[in-house]
C-alpha cells in the first residue's frame, strides 16, 4: 500500500519542506535610502564605459539574433581571457560574475561534513555557500592589524584536513593583501583545494598567484570584471584552474550563463588595455587621496588598503556615521555585521568629485 503522506495545510507546511541549511541563511540585500547622490558602498568602479564604446557595442548588439541561445561557454571571450592571463583556454570557466562561479565550486567540492577553512573577515558569500552545503566550517580570525594570520590558517588546514581553503587577496572587506609566498605556503600545506579570490588583483602590488597553477593542480583562482574593469552591471567573472579539474567542474554548472551583450562588452574592454591601465591608476590614486585625507582628521583610523576601497573607524558608531552621511547624500558601508569589524566603515574609491563630497560629509559628521 502507498505510504500515507501528511496533508499540506498552510504555507508554513511548504516552508518546512525547504532545506534547513537554506532557511538558516539570509538574503543578500544591500539596499539604499532615497536621496543618495554619491554611492560609495559597493566597491564599484566610478567609471562607466566611454560613450563612443557604448555606441559601438549598441550597434554590434543590434545584429545579434535574440531568439538564439548564447554559447554554453563564450568561446571568444575565453580565448581572449586566456591570452590576457597567459593560460590555456581550457583552464578557464567564464560565468555570470564570480559569485555564480562560487556556487559552481561549492557544488563540485562541498558535501555535508566537508572540512572548509575560511580566514575571517571575508566576503560573506563564501561562508554562505559552505553552510548551504552543510560543510564543516573552520573560521580563522585575523591578526590585530586585520592582516591574515598565515600560521593559524596553515594550522587549521592541517588539523582539519581541509578539502577547501579560501583566501581572498586583496581581502574584501579589509583591503589587506596576502604575500604570494604565504599563499604558496598554504597551498603546499593544504590536502585539498585552495581557492584564491583575486577580485581586486588589478590594484594588488603583490601581483597574481596564477603562476602557482603550473605546479599545483589543487589551486583555483577567481577573477571578476566588476572592479578594475568596471563591468559590475554586466556580470562577468571567471575561474582559472587545471584544465582537467575545469572539465570536471563544468559538469556541475548551468549552461548559457553569459549573455551575448556581456561577452561583447568584456571583449571590448579587454581589447583596450590602455583604458584599463588608466582607470586602475586613477583608482589607486583615489585610494591614496582618501587615505591621506582621513589620516589628517582627528579620531579617524585608516586601514592601509591594496584594493579600491578603504576601511576606517571614527569616534562615532558605524551605524550613526552611515546615517549622518546618508543624510548628506553620501552612501558608505557599515561593516559591523562582521564580528571582527565592529565599528568599522568601508568607503569605495570614487571620482575626485565623489571623494571630495565624501570627505566634506565626513568632516561635517564628525
Amino acid at each position: 500500500m502507498p505510504t500515507q503522506t501528511p496533508e499540506i495545510q498552510s504555507v508554513d507546511d511548504v516552508i518546512e519542506m525547504i532545506r534547513p541549511a537554506v532557511r538558516a541563511q539570509h538574503e543578500y540585500v544591500v539596499g539604499a535610502p532615497d536621496g543618495i547622490e554619491v554611492k560609495l558602498n559597493q566597491n564599484e568602479s566610478p567609471f562607466d564605459l566611454p560613450e563612443e564604446l557604448k555606441t559601438e557595442l549598441a550597434g554590434a548588439f543590434a545584429q545579434v539574433d535574440f531568439n538564439r541561445y548564447p554559447d554554453e561557454q563564450p568561446y571568444r571571450l575565453r580565448e581572449r581571457i586566456a591570452e590576457y592571463d597567459g593560460v590555456d583556454p581550457e583552464a578557464i570557466i567564464v560565468g555570470n560574475g564570480s559569485n555564480e562561479i562560487t556556487y559552481t565550486f561549492g557544488m563540485a567540492f562541498m558535501d555535508p561534513g566537508t572540512p572548509v577553512v575560511l580566514p575571517t573577515p571575508m566576503f560573506s558569500l563564501y561562508e554562505k555557500v559552505a553552510r548551504l552545503h552543510e560543510a564543516d566550517l573552520t573560521r580563522v580570525g585575523p591578526r590585530e592589524d586585520l592582516s591574515f594570520d598565515t600560521e593559524a590558517i596553515i594550522d587549521a588546514v592541517k588539523q582539519t584536513g581541509a578539502r577547501v581553503t579560501i583566501v581572498t587577496s586583496p581581502n574584501n572587506p579589509t583591503g589587506k593583501a596576502m604575500p604570494l609566498a604565504d599563499i604558496e605556503r598554504i597551498v603546499d600545506a593544504a590536502p585539498g583545494m585552495v581557492v584564491v579570490d583575486e577580485a581586486y588583483v588589478e590594484f594588488n602590488p603583490e601581483g597574481t598567484a596564477v603562476d602557482l597553477l603550473d605546479d599545483h593542480p589543487n589551486v583555483i583562482i577567481l577573477r571578476t570584471l566588476s572592479k578594475g574593469f568596471g563591468l559590475a552591471g554586466l556580470r562577468v567573472g571567471y575561474l582559472i584552474g587545471h584544465p582537467r579539474v575545469v572539465r570536471e567542474m563544468m559538469k556541475s554548472r548551468l549552461p548559457f550563463m553569459v549573455d551575448r551583450f556581456a561577452e561583447q562588452a568584456a571583449l571590448a574592454i579587454l581589447n583596450r588595455p590602455d583604458l584599463l591601465s588608466e582607470r586602475v591608476e586613477a583608482l589607486t590614486a583615489s585610494v591614496q587621496q582618501l587615505t591621506s585625507a582621513m589620516e589628517e582628521m582627528n579620531g579617524v583610523e585608516v586601514v592601509p588598503s591594496a584594493a579600491n576601497f578603504v576601511l576606517f573607524t571614527t569616534p562615532l558608531s558605524s551605524a550613526d556615521l552611515q546615517d549622518r552621511l546618508a543624510d548628506q547624500g553620501v552612501l558608505i558601508r557599515d561593516m559591523s555585521g562582521y564580528p571582527e569589524l565592529e565599528g568599522y566603515i568601508r568607503v569605495s574609491a570614487g571620482t575626485e568629485a565623489e571623494n571630495k563630497a565624501f570627505l566634506g560629509a565626513l568632516d561635517n559628521a564628525l
